[in-house]
């Protein structure tokens, strides 16, 4: 037997999806994780042959298929409390008569139970790792990751100017802004086994100065992590940069002048963007979330192809409760692709079934994701070396059988009630569709603490 905390797994005899920089794909695979990493990958009978003799545990996953952790690159864990109280309503609506007072008005336990929430609906839809897009009471973010056993990039909601900003915010300085998120990064950063880190944050242009940009960018470069935004989500918040920053288009045109795009920004939606704009954050490296759901409730058909093709790296979120109700970045996947197959009908005037594939949406749920949140050395794919964020799936239910192709179903067809058991950091964080690290039914008691 291994030392305690070094314990090895032997899978076999399940299709591994690896997502790696071969797409390899094992129709009957094997696999070795030692502690929180992957030791080794294979054809089952290689795998059984040369480890069999010096694991502590085999586990035959009988047709079942593994594939890495999903990344949810665009969540607000702390709105999870939110669900259903800004409906049917425009995005300026939302958020200053509904969702800031709300979110201005939270407390950190609060935020631990959204999170909490949250956290769990992440979990049962795959996921592993989330992008927080910007929220109140970091403190208790980090709490509930580091309960459940996920894996996240915490992000501060920042603001330090314009309309709209509760009483609360509005008193917050630019120097209160980054300070803050400094002593964020000093107290969590890279807590929690290594799976918490803390990045910037800027809500929206709309409401940060221009030294707030600056001195984010500034910051984040210093301590080497990545700024989360929400970029280019309404023709307003355009035209609102044309008048105020003295611009012949919109957000990216302006962030590329002050030359805040970069490698390390993550934007949120980039739906209203012209072909230069693009052609900016290719160039920037600059990665983009989308969020299908969110973005046809309220904002409108992102030019993900056109980014796509122009070397853009494009992941999806589900972004919050109050603006997609839903927090499976199962469906997103689903939704992605069939959104994007249809805005070439109204591109083109012609359908292209071909537009964003089964495997590009597969590949923007791992491999793109774990790439735009700057962390793909670790995870995103299966592969000698990485860490063990797995996920099982039970296709030999009524909604995915038959498995004619397994990445199609796991986009076309798969649910979240086809996600068995979720691997995090080696640890198994549900397994046989249960969440481990908590009772779920403990949950309404907590509300009243």
């Amino acid at each position: 037997m291994e030392a305690k905390g070094r314990s090895v797994t032997l899978f076999h005899n399940t299709i591994i999806v690896t997502m790696d920089p071969e797409n390899r794909v094992f129709r009957d695979g094997g696999i070795i994780v030692e502690a929180d990493r992957i030791k080794a990958i294979g054809q089952s009978s290689d795998v059984l042959r040369d480890f069999s003799a010096h694991v502590d545990e085999i586990i035959d996953l009988h047709g079942h298929i593994l594939l890495p952790g999903f990344i949810n690159s665009h969540v607000h864990t702390s709105q999870q409390l939110a669900r259903g109280i800004a409906d049917d309503v425009d995005l300026v609506t939302w958020l200053h008569k509904r969702i800031w007072p709300y979110e201005s008005n939270m407390t950190e336990e609060d935020s631990y139970i959204s999170t909490l929430l949250c956290g769990i609906e992440l979990i049962r839809s795959g996921v592993t790792c989330f992008a927080e897009a910007g929220g109140q009471h970091v403190s208790g973010m980090a709490k509930a990751v580091d309960l459940l056993g996920l894996r996240a990039c915490l992000t501060q909601s920042t603001m330090d100017s314009g309309e709209g900003l509760p009483a609360q915010w509005a008193v917050h300085t630019t120097d209160h802004c980054i300070q803050s998120q400094k002593e964020l990064y000093k107290k969590y950063h890279n807590t929690a086994d290594g799976r918490i880190r803390i990045w910037f944050g800027i809500r929206q242009i709309m409401n940060a100065t221009d030294q707030l940009l600056l001195e984010t960018r500034h910051a984040a470069n210093e301590l080497k992590t990545g700024i989360h935004m929400h970029v280019a989500e309404i023709p307003y918040e355009n035209q609102f940069v044309m008048n105020t920053r003295e611009v012949d288009h919109g957000t990216v045109t302006y962030l590329e002048k002050i030359e805040f795009l970069q490698r390390n920004l993550l934007a949120a939606h980039s739906v209203w963007l012209n072909d230069a704009e693009i052609g900016f954050l290719s160039k920037a490296g600059v990665k983009v979330s989308h969020c299908p759901a969110a973005a046809m409730r309220m904002l409108g058909f992102a030019p993900i192809k056109e980014m796509l093709d122009t070397g853009v790296c494009v992941s999806l979120g589900t972004d919050g409760a109050p603006s997609n109700n839903r927090m499976s970045i199962v469906d997103e996947m689903y939704l992605a692709s069939l959104i994007n197959k249809g805005r070439e009908v109204y591109k083109k005037g012609t359908t292209d079934p071909t537009a964003l594939p089964a495997d590009m949406i597969l590949k923007m749920a791992t491999a793109n994701g774990a790439k735009s949140i700057l962390w793909d050395d670790e995870i995103g794919s299966l592969e000698v070396g990485k860490k063990a964020d797995l996920v099982v799936v039970n296709p030999l239910s009524w909604s995915m059988v038959p498995v004619h192709d397994c990445i199609s179903s796991l986009v076309y067809c798969m649910r979240s009630e086809n996600i068995d058991s979720v691997m995090c950091n080696g640890r198994w964080i549900m397994k046989n569709q249960k969440i481990l690290n908590i009772d779920e039914s403990c949950l309404p008691f907590e509300f009243q603490g």
